[in-house]
């Protein structure tokens, strides 16, 4: 087992930290990538409509977890975060109550890059094992007891594809007994593979190369479907055997297409920044395929990599730099607002939770009708954006930026 040394001086603890947080929570868990249902929507209730000036009391503020920026997954009593130690791409393992290591398990070589390092992606954890996908491609399943690896592959090397400009920033997805990623080689567009062994069960007829978004999967009308935004297009492909069954080149750009999609009642919705837009495309079973006929597509909603949330019929994310809420049947946009700048956002409790890319947390209603910020603080500058995507969860918000993660009290 290795054991993360983070300096006394980098972990900073407050005396709320002793609490037993986990106990405190009733047990709330947000497993991978956007939560449970990877729908980027917490269900808890009972938290802060208001912050005090300067945002939230700190829980605990830890250094030390190196570049990166993905999000982090919470089980139990521990959060788990990838991050860079020594040179090399690795899995953190940290106490819930107080943000104190447990362990770390490193799994590539850390690569650069210029927009910046480290590991982009967020670990799934499920049952005894955490599925960790690093920027280099190294896929791995770590056990939880002693962050020992049980098994480990390279998907491109394995799959025949390359890596994007900014790196791998795919969060896997666990569906039953596959682990589903995208590769992007030919004919390996998307792969599933035994989450217990590694080994492939099927790899999808899809050829696209793999953009920076991550798959969900949803029952349409009795299909299961893996969905996706490529760096080509939005597709959908069966998940018993890969099947490609549609794609969707508007709502793709040339650049960089990071957005996971939204899935709801039967329609898939898929968005990109780079002066392209969002499409909305309605799903029906024929056969033992699902067909896709677009809804509509504008550019009300151009979302680079802050991500969206659907409540109530409408669709919330950053425009570029505008905060914009949409009707998701119709596309046409209810409100925009400059908000906090670009940024990447949450939901909870009726609240939306906003990040800026420059350093700015805001909290504002979740309201179709208009913009109402209820507060907003600011965040020390770690010298790159703050891109990863907050998570609330156990009275609790978390805002890991690069080697920093901070908890904050916002239960009520």
């Amino acid at each position: 087992m290795n054991s993360m040394s983070l300096t006394r001086r980098s972990f900073l603890a407050s005396a709320a930290a002793a609490a037993p947080l986990f106990a405190q929570t009733g047990g709330k868990d947000w497993p991978q990538w956007h939560g449970p249902d990877r729908n980027n929507l917490s269900t808890e209730t009972g938290l802060l409509k208001q912050w005090p000036t300067g945002g939230p009391k700190v829980v605990w503020a830890i250094k030390g977890l190196g570049p990166g920026y993905g999000s982090l997954a919470i089980k139990g009593d521990k959060i788990y975060v990838q991050g860079v130690k020594d040179g090399k791409s690795t899995v953190f393992a940290l106490d819930r109550a107080s943000g104190r290591p447990a362990w770390n398990a490193p799994l590539s070589r850390a690569l650069d890059q210029d927009r910046g390092g480290g590991p982009r992606g967020t670990p799934t954890v499920e049952s005894e094992l955490l599925y960790a996908l690093t920027e280099e491609g190294q896929l791995a399943a770590v056990r939880l007891k002693d962050a020992s690896v049980a098994w480990s592959r390279n998907i491109l090397k394995d799959f025949g594809g390359s890596n994007p400009h900014w790196l791998i920033s795919e969060s896997p997805l666990i569906d039953g007994d596959k682990l589903v990623v995208t590769p992007g080689g030919r004919k390996a567009g998307i792969v599933a593979l035994e989450k217990t062994s590694g080994k492939e069960i099927w790899r999808s007829d899809l050829s696209d190369s793999a953009g920076y978004a991550s798959c969900i999967a949803a029952d349409i009308q009795g299909v299961r479907t893996y969905m996706t935004l490529t760096a080509q297009a939005g597709v959908g492909v069966r998940a018993s055997d890969g099947k490609q069954m549609w794609s969707y080149t508007k709502p793709a750009n040339g650049t960089a297409n990071c957005t996971t999609p939204l899935y709801v009642d039967n329609k898939v919705f898929y968005t990109s920044a780079y002066g392209t837009g969002c499409g909305m495309m309605r799903l029906t079973r024929q056969g033992d395929v699902v067909n896709a006929q677009e809804a509509y597509f504008n550019r009300e909603m151009q979302n680079h990599h802050g991500g969206v949330v659907y409540l109530n019929g409408n669709v919330y994310g950053f425009s570029n730099g505008i905060l914009t809420c949409m009707d998701l049947t119709t596309g046409a946009s209810k409100w925009k607002v400059r908000s906090v700048g670009k940024g990447s956002l949450t939901y909870a409790d009726g609240m939306l939770y906003l990040l800026g890319e420059d350093n700015t947390v805001g909290l504002a209603d979740a309201n179709p009708a208009e913009y109402a910020e209820k507060s907003r603080f600011s965040i020390e500058d770690q010298g790159r954006p703050s891109w990863a995507h907050p998570v609330v969860c156990g009275g609790r918000l978390y805002i890991r930026n690069q080697s920093t993660l901070t908890c904050y009290n916002i239960s009520a």
